[in-house]
């Protein structure tokens, strides 16, 4: 995460004073803050934005299988079923139900009907037969929805709420405590990066 916080970056230009600006205008330390600020939420959005609803490709496959075991459905169907068996923590995406539907069609376990102008799938002998082997094990969902994700947006959120009370400070603060935040946060990044480097 160190290419999201460039050394000075909530510093900026120290009080402004030397670009000629109002201390909250373009190239001020508030600019830099805002910037710094986008920086992190897009770091964030690249950790977590797809987090907790990404699975693996097997799992998809198992999910798919269970519930067409159940009944033939559409993919979008499959879509919001997995979604809502989980509570909402797994929703796959078109591009993981779709290829995984064909992948199952072409290994003879499903076949595809049309009906209102989309494609209903319905399990074949074959694909009952693995349904069957995998009826012992717990659904997909079920287990993806018992895991902790907690961790996934606790500190997204608290680094939002830090970017956002820095932004405060530029946008309110005197020179002075603009400083005094910004030597807060240096000390919070050097904290953080101590975790890391801990045993």
């Amino acid at each position: 995460m160190n290419s999201s916080f460039p050394t000075g970056a909530f510093g900026g230009g120290g009080s402004g004073s030397g670009s000629g600006l109002p201390f909250g205008g373009p190239g001020g330390p508030a600019s830099a803050i805002f910037d710094a600020m986008d920086q992190l939420r897009k770091s964030f959005e690249q950790r977590t934005g797809s987090g907790p609803s990404r699975m693996a490709r097997g799992d998809v496959r198992a999910a798919v299988i269970t519930l067409l075991a159940e009944e033939p459905m559409h993919g979008y169907q499959i879509i919001n079923e997995i979604a809502e068996r989980s509570g909402g923590s797994w929703k796959p995406s078109a591009g993981s139900v779709y290829p995984t539907l064909q992948l199952l069609a072409d290994e003879g376990l499903i076949t595809a009907e049309e009906q209102n102008g989309r494609k209903t799938y319905s399990l074949t002998g074959a694909g009952r037969e693995e349904a069957e082997i995998a009826a012992d094990k717990p659904a997909p969902w079920e287990a993806f929805s018992s895991r902790d994700h907690s961790h996934l947006t606790a500190l997204p959120k608290a680094g939002m709420d830090l970017a956002g009370a820095a932004a405060q400070v530029a946008r309110t603060g005197t020179p002075e405590q603009v400083q005094e935040a910004v030597t807060v946060l240096d000390e919070a990044r050097r904290r953080l990066y101590a975790i890391l480097a801990q045993d």
